[in-house]
């Protein structure tokens, strides 16, 4: 089935993945490109409409980016979005000039006449701004549609090309109405039909897996996170036991980790999944390594080895499943410009090249929330489709210092301990992640009359709708109180418990 889809070009803006979000939460198939993508791409993907994001450029600058012009003589309803205003403008040589007063925050807009794009819109409603530049003349044929205090070109339209410009931004939260903004350009303008859902899609994927496989044997890791346990259980729907997962214990998994993700997705779900006990060679080679960076590399080389040693043993294999997602997609093809590695990511990339494996990917074309809602679908429980994320490299990273077997008893049942406080007090779902930490430190501390000088555990809760930043949570006294009373009395060699309040940025979710 073909969906009826909405091309978005991104300029660079911090919200262009929100654009997509919201037109897929309208049932709208949509596809995130970078602004320079090629004519013959676009008609390739045959879009009913397109949306040009904001972006942190001025239109006249020498390396600000510009779509190909051939995109305004394709036919297609437009929608362009702050600098897509701006870029709109310029292209139909309107005048843009940077603000007298830069426009960021909330704004009042004032519908100057009725239109399609502002259906059932109240005349005066609250929109997002982020812009310093602004139209000052809009281009022939152009006709002002909303203005604000600041912006008299706030909103503007070309009725017969079905052109339209909003300097404000209809994709974040901090605009209430502006779903229905594209609502009414996806299904009324550019006459969508809403027709994406995850039972459309669980259809479509399993027939595509089908013809992509052609009856080969594919490999996959499990972690028993979200993206790889419903990847598998999307194979295991349309290949049955031709996919072979493998679970490798790093030996740095949470307490009684891998048996729960084994009874849960072999026992239970019947995912054809093999458990791999390798935490002898990882802790052996972690050994006196207390460099973040450096675990994170180990924990990966080891990983990749164990797994090629594995796929080999099977023989035959002639695919490899990863849980790829749209975010990840997004971030290798979208416009931007360079920035800063904080620290690496593990993964199973390394696989492809040595395996000589040909990569499949059936999550690629969604976002997270999404891939909850398909693990729903194929009848996953929710404990499962809503579980925290869990890094690759695991407890070693929330091991400050070295990795010892003595190290991870304490880690592990200290954070049992927290994640069981915070299950029975209602708050699992509340917050985004929440973990215990093991610090480098010892401290004095008095238990049965006897002083002691044990270790220190840091309890982490986050809560964020993007993980890109995220504020601490405010875990309620009571069960802050229970967790740490819980952990010094139930975890020996712990004396002192405390609460990490740092958001991120400047921190990191994760201590290392």
């Amino acid at each position: 089935m073909r969906y009826d889809t909405i091309l978005i070009l991104d300029f660079g803006s911090q919200y262009s993945h929100l654009i997509a979000r919201r037109v897929r939460e309208l049932g709208v198939y949509c596809e995130l490109h970078p602004c320079t993508v090629a004519p013959e791409q676009i008609l390739a993907i045959a879009p009913k409409g397109i949306i040009l994001s904001g972006g942190p450029y001025s239109v006249y600058d020498a390396d600000s980016p510009h779509a190909a012009r051939e995109i305004w003589n394709m036919g297609l309803p437009i929608l362009g979005i702050c600098y897509g205003l701006q870029e709109m403008a310029w292209a139909f040589s309107g005048e843009v000039t940077a603000g007298v007063k830069r426009e960021y925050g909330h704004a009042e807009l004032e519908k100057i006449e009725d239109n399609i794009l502002f259906r059932d819109l109240p005349d005066r409603f609250q929109a997002w701004m982020s812009h310093g530049d602004k139209v000052l003349r809009l281009p022939n044929g152009f006709c002002d549609i909303a203005r604000t205090g600041n912006s008299e070109h706030a909103a503007a339209a070309d009725l017969r090309r079905r052109f339209y410009g909003i300097q404000f931004h209809p994709e974040v939260s901090h605009t209430p109405l502006g779903k229905t903004i594209l609502k009414n350009f996806t299904l009324s303008i550019c006459g969508c039909r809403n027709e994406w859902s995850m039972g459309s899609f669980i259809e479509e994927a399993v027939g595509r897996i089908q013809r992509q496989t052609g009856g080969g044997i594919v490999v996959g890791a499990v972690s028993g996170g979200v993206d790889s346990t419903v990847a598998s259980l999307l194979m295991h729907r349309a290949i049955g036991d031709k996919f072979h997962g493998f679970l490798v214990d790093n030996g740095v998994l949470r307490l009684h980790e891998a048996q729960q993700v084994m009874q849960r997705l072999r026992d239970r779900l019947g995912i054809n999944l093999t458990l791999v006990d390798a935490g002898d060679l990882f802790l052996e080679r972690l050994q006196g390594v207390v460099d973040p960076e450096q675990k994170r590399k180990i924990i990966g080389n080891a990983f990749i080895e164990v797994f090629e040693q594995e796929a080999r043993k099977l023989g035959g294999a002639e695919f490899l499943l990863q849980g790829t997602l749209y975010p990840d997609v997004i971030e290798s093809i979208s416009f931007k410009g360079p920035s800063a590695t904080i620290k690496t990511h593990h993964n199973v990339g390394g696989l492809l090249e040595n395996m000589k494996l040909k990569l499949i990917e059936p999550l690629r074309e969604l976002f997270k929330d999404e891939v909850r809602q398909l693990g729903l679908e194929l009848g996953l429980d929710e404990d499962s489709v809503y579980r925290q994320p869990f890094p690759g490299p695991g407890l070693a990273i929330r091991i400050l210092g070295e990795v010892t077997r003595d190290r991870l008893e304490i880690l592990r049942r200290a954070d049992a301990i927290y994640l069981d406080e915070i299950r029975m007090a209602g708050l699992y779902r509340k917050i985004g992640q929440a973990f215990a930490v093991l610090l480098p430190i010892k401290s004095v501390g008095v238990m049965g009359d006897n002083r002691t000088y044990e270790q220190v555990v840091a309890l982490r809760a986050v809560q964020t709708s993007d993980y890109m930043t995220a504020d601490w949570y405010p875990m309620p006294d009571d069960t802050l109180r229970r967790a740490a009373n819980r952990i010094i009395n139930e975890v020996r060699g712990v004396n002192r418990v405390v609460y990490d309040i740092s958001s991120k940025p400047p921190s990191t979710i994760e201590w290392e």
